[in-house]
């Protein structure tokens, strides 16, 4: 994998995740209040996943977890003000 292929990844994981963040708000405040965050984003998460599997090289998407990682960057940890149980 060349730094370029994984420096495309991970701007795509990251542009899908704001995506998933920026159309889900409701639903992220909701799970993040209710501890089913991953739950109630399941299929949105699910798409987004198959979206960005889609876009990149077997391997990019094998051997990293780009994808998850901007899914806890940037749905999750920049919610921290969401008053939870969790946290």
């Amino acid at each position: 994998m060349t730094d370029e292929e994984k420096a495309k990844a991970i701007r795509l994981a990251r542009a899908i995740a704001s995506d998933i963040s920026l159309y889900n708000e409701a639903k992220i405040v909701q799970g993040i209040e209710h501890d089913n965050l991953f739950t109630i984003l399941q299929d949105e998460i699910q798409e987004g996943r198959d979206l960005y599997r889609s876009r990149v090289s077997a391997e990019v998407f094998q051997t990293t977890n780009y994808f998850d990682r901007a899914i806890v960057d940037i749905v999750v940890a920049k919610k921290g003000h969401i008053k939870s149980k969790i946290w």
